[in-house]
């Protein structure tokens, strides 16, 4: 079981830089001007989405829920495995809306501003914050 808790957050680290990183390029994407940038942001962005956002995503889901299977009566009578849980499935809609941001600006649709995604890119720290504080603490 420490094998998967361990690979577990070693995904769950991985995800968080993509989904951190990734809404930053959206801000500097918005911000370019020429035609070369604006590519280069679409190749960036697609890139690390689909290499390291999406298997990373997987990745800490079926590790996570390995790691939880394996000593299931615990999880299923702990309340803040229930609202970790919850989080997380905020944080797979922010993921997915990541990506279909990612495709406006590839169509070149999008019409959100930099500072928007300014905005934007703060929320998976909103979400980081309990699932670690609920994840250590175990509280309830």
């Amino acid at each position: 079981m420490l094998w998967f808790k361990a690979f577990h957050i070693i995904a769950v680290i991985c995800w968080f830089a993509a989904l951190f990183y990734l809404p930053r390029l959206f801000v500097y994407h918005a911000m370019s001007e020429d035609e070369t940038s604006r590519e280069r942001f679409k190749i960036m962005e697609r890139k690390l989405y689909r290499a390291i956002a999406n298997p990373s995503m997987i990745a800490t889901l079926l590790l996570g829920g390995a790691a939880a299977a394996a000593n299931w009566s615990y999880y299923a009578a702990s309340a803040w495995f229930w609202w970790k849980l919850a989080l997380v499935a905020v944080l797979i809609g922010y993921h997915h809306a990541c990506g279909r941001i990612l495709r406006r600006f590839a169509e070149d649709r999008m019409e959100r501003s930099h500072v928007f995604f300014r905005w934007f890119n703060e929320f998976p720290v909103l979400l980081l914050i309990p699932i670690v504080l609920l994840v250590v603490l175990r509280p309830g």
